[in-house]
């Protein structure tokens, strides 16, 4: 048996591309202290989420295994129907253990108030946060919403209630 292969060039995958969507979303800096700092953004064309800074009056220092919460300076008025996330860096979680405890961070649509990260240090060595520090990503989606049907007796499925590893067994 023959196996197809096609004639198409590489490129024609990145030519047949079609934009992303955008949504337009209202934003407010809480804090002109300071100066501003800049507002979330992509750091390249193929990001998914946008970097969150850190907007601070002092430095804050994170020992191991300790939390703060660290403001971005920033509220968003995010339309109905969409979410944002937040969450970590994955650099900084690398390098120095620097994370998110609520990953992702749910801001929903009628929120109005101050988006927050609740930072954690799970490195051994004490981590300075400084302002303007990028500390994170926000991921802005679509969401929708459940309707629940009850029901006496649940659709069979191949896994049924299989679960927490299930798979990792050999059949």
């Amino acid at each position: 048996m023959r196996k197809e292969t096609s004639s198409l060039p590489p490129s024609y995958f990145i030519l047949s591309w079609t934009p992303m969507e955008e949504v337009r979303i209202q934003i407010m800096r809480v804090r002109q202290k300071g100066g501003a700092l800049p507002l979330p953004a992509y750091m390249t064309e193929g990001s998914a989420g946008m970097d969150l800074s850190a907007d601070l009056e002092d430095d804050v220092v994170l020992a191991s295994l300790e939390r703060a919460l660290i403001p971005t300076g920033i509220a968003v008025a995010l339309p109905l129907g969409f979410e944002a996330q937040i969450r970590p860096r994955s650099g900084l979680a690398l390098r120095q253990g620097l994370t998110l405890v609520n990953s992702p961070g749910t801001i929903d649509s009628d929120y109005r108030g101050e988006i927050r990260m609740i930072a954690i240090n799970l490195g051994k060595e004490p981590i300075v946060i400084r302002r303007g520090d990028r500390m994170a990503q926000m991921v802005v989606q679509r969401v929708c919403r459940a309707r629940w049907q009850e029901v006496s007796e649940l659709p069979p499925s191949k896994r049924q209630e299989g679960g927490f590893g299930h798979t990792d067994k050999s059949d």
